[in-house]
């Protein structure tokens, strides 16, 4: 919003008077461009001490920690189905390594072992039932392998 000025004539004198008043008039228009407000209307300083609230700070440190904790079980739990290929039979090994159960290169070997043999038997017996059920080994799907051949 600009007011306009209103147009002052100068007297009618000489150049020099007329001189003195332009420049007068130039540097009273250059003040009132220059003015400065005199109430000051930034606000308060705040105190370091009250600006910085150490409760909640404590309180996201937890919540944090919380999430941390989760995503960490839950990288645990990814890697362990990706080194696994997801099988259903290893599921415990996974369980237990996630509680902290510390267990020797020998004890793992003998435990994947253990898992193959049993898998190994527990196909053996789903053969076994399926040759004397009579169905043809061509509809047989044993652990998602679609084999075509014959026993």
């Amino acid at each position: 919003m600009s007011r306009q000025a209103c147009h002052l004539t100068p007297p009618r004198t000489g150049e020099r008077q007329q001189r003195t008043w332009e420049k007068a008039y130039q540097d009273h228009r250059r003040k009132v461009q220059e003015a400065q407000p005199l109430v000051d209307t930034r606000a308060p300083l705040t105190l370091g001490h009250l600006h910085l609230k150490l409760k909640k700070l404590k309180l996201e440190e937890g919540r944090l920690s919380v999430i941390d904790r989760d995503n960490r079980l839950l990288l645990e739990k990814v890697s362990c189905i990706m080194r696994t290929r997801g099988q259903a039979s290893s599921r415990s090994a996974c369980t237990r390594r996630r509680q902290g159960e510390e267990r020797s290169e020998a004890s793992q070997s003998a435990e994947r072992r253990q898992d193959h043999f049993g898998k190994d038997h527990r196909l053996g017996a789903i053969l076994s039932h399926s040759k004397t059920a009579g169905i043809p080994r061509a509809s047989r799907n044993t652990e998602g392998r679609g084999t075509e051949t014959e026993i």
